[in-house]
């Protein structure tokens, strides 16, 4: 199994202290735990989009080149790019650029997004959404696969033997799919033979395993090869102690303080956006979250892949109310006593 490690760059209030970080602050914290995940051997570093709530991500581009300068050999992925509300040739100019500066590590995870809003802040319709990622989608992989573009569809002016620069930088960087609640990204990633990025964090596990099991039937049948279905799963955030006990002791006040901080009362039936995982018992034992002994973190990414067969699995430091220099020694506890054991009991031939 490969490793990654997600920042979504949030800037909420502590929900215990109602400490608040400057926003400098915290993109200092990112840039550093990324340069520090390359030090330890993670695969890849991702850093999402969000366009409202409580984040600095707005600008992944930046972000990402930032540490493409201070990097030299991690990948570097997006978590996700708001495809659906972006136009498709500044995304396909923007991180072109980013590729060529890093030297072909930059893949994109696309989505319609996790937050609510961000359709009306772009002057969009949000029930328009999945055919807005469709077709935004559609046209990006053209105007990186293709020159002389000539292109016409319902959501941008019509394009017209259009060649995007600059090009990427060794062919067309991979594209996964993000997907948390609906079969329209799996769909759309097994129709053009690409990867799957489950959220895999605030539903239940069976709602992500059907997810997956659709995408995966849809694979074969658009007729690719299903060994190259490959699928990344993310994980709620990474919390290690030396015990179960010690993990309850240390994080529950925070963990439950954040649940009730995150509560979205006007989305309360909708699928994706308020976790059932509301103690930490609960997260321990039925969640996806990664939190207790480095023994019980290796069996439970090991029970996932047993349903999910993931390539790559997704942690978060970031949010967790830890400081910088504890989201460090958190990574490198991880990369030291669990991550070995992962890629020996669960290996995978993703970015051999």
């Amino acid at each position: 199994m490969k490793f990654s490690v997600l920042s979504l760059i949030g800037r909420a209030p502590h929900p215990l202290t109602g400490e608040l970080p400057s926003a400098a602050e915290r993109f200092e914290d990112v840039l550093e735990t990324g340069v520090a995940a390359e030090r330890l051997g993670f695969d890849a570093y991702a850093v999402g989009e969000r366009h409202a709530g409580p984040f600095l991500s707005s600008s992944p581009t930046v972000v990402l080149g930032a540490l493409a300068a201070r990097t030299s050999r991690i990948r570097l992925l997006t978590g996700v790019t708001v495809v659906a509300i972006l136009d498709p040739v500044r995304v396909a100019e923007d991180y072109a650029t980013l590729d060529q500066i890093s030297r072909g590590r930059i893949e994109l995870v696309v989505g319609k997004g996790a937050e609510a809003g961000h359709f009306d802040l772009f002057g969009l319709d949000e029930d328009r959404q999945w055919d807005l990622q469709a077709e935004k989608y559609e046209l990006l992989r053209r105007l990186w696969s293709e020159e002389k573009v000539t292109w016409e569809g319902e959501f941008r002016p019509p394009l017209k033997e259009v060649t995007t620069v600059p090009r990427p930088y060794d062919g067309l960087p991979r594209i996964w799919h993000g997907s948390a609640t609906s079969r329209n990204s799996p769909e759309l990633a097994a129709k053009h033979g690409d990867p799957l990025f489950t959220a895999n964090a605030i539903q239940p596990r069976e709602a992500y395993a059907e997810l997956i099991r659709h995408y995966r039937e849809r694979f074969e049948a658009y007729g690719h090869d299903p060994a190259n279905a490959h699928v990344a799963a993310g994980s709620g955030g990474l919390f290690i102690a030396d015990t179960t006990q010690r993990a309850i002791e240390q994080y529950k006040d925070f963990y439950e303080a954040r649940v009730r901080q995150n509560f979205k009362p006007h989305l309360v039936d909708k699928p994706g956006y308020n976790t059932p995982f509301r103690t930490i018992e609960d997260a321990i034992e039925n969640g996806p979250q990664l939190i207790g002994s480095p023994q019980q973190i290796i069996d439970k990414i090991l029970a996932y892949h047993e349903v999910y067969r993931h390539d790559l699995q997704s942690i978060t430091v970031d949010g967790m109310g830890l400081s910088r220099s504890r989201q460090i020694e958190t990574l490198a506890r991880f990369a030291e006593e669990i991550a070995p054991v992962v890629r020996r009991e669960a290996p995978s031939k993703l970015w051999s």
